[in-house]
């Protein structure tokens, strides 16, 4: 699944602790126009659910872990991230879901546009559908 892909997040460490930089257009393959924080979910609630138009992500994870799936219409992948220095690119029309968060996960989420509810799909049979029409 090309549209999505681990991306490794520079980490500089010494006796003091460790450094991650993420740098839009060096690092993170876009410019960075909005940037959020998923924590304190509860144990046993999932996120996501849903698709981009055509939003840009980076999806790392500054603490604990989480289980995510990520679905083109066709192939289903999983990624367990559980670590600052990885980061999940995810662009075009992918559906995710977002499983198993650790009671300490804090997941800083990089977006290449800012907040629009039209670029959302909500339901998974509409996401289906624009799949379907997109490989014709």
């Amino acid at each position: 699944m090309k549209q999505v892909h681990l991306i490794d997040v520079p980490s500089f460490g010494d006796d003091r602790g460790t450094l991650c930089a993420f740098e839009a257009g060096k690092d993170i393959p876009f410019e960075i126009k909005r940037v959020y924080c998923i924590y304190h979910t509860e144990s046993g609630i999932s996120r996501g659910f849903h698709a981009h138009k055509h939003l840009k992500q980076v999806v790392i994870c500054v603490s604990g872990s989480c289980r995510f799936l990520v679905d083109n219409g066709k192939t289903k992948q999983e990624y367990i991230l559980d670590s600052p220095d990885k980061g999940l690119a995810i662009e075009g029309l992918i559906w995710r879901e977002m499983h198993d968060f650790s009671s300490d996960c804090v997941l800083i989420i990089l977006a290449s546009e800012h907040f629009q509810e039209s670029d959302y799909i909500r339901d998974y049979s509409e996401f289906k559908s624009l799949c379907l029409q997109s490989k014709l």
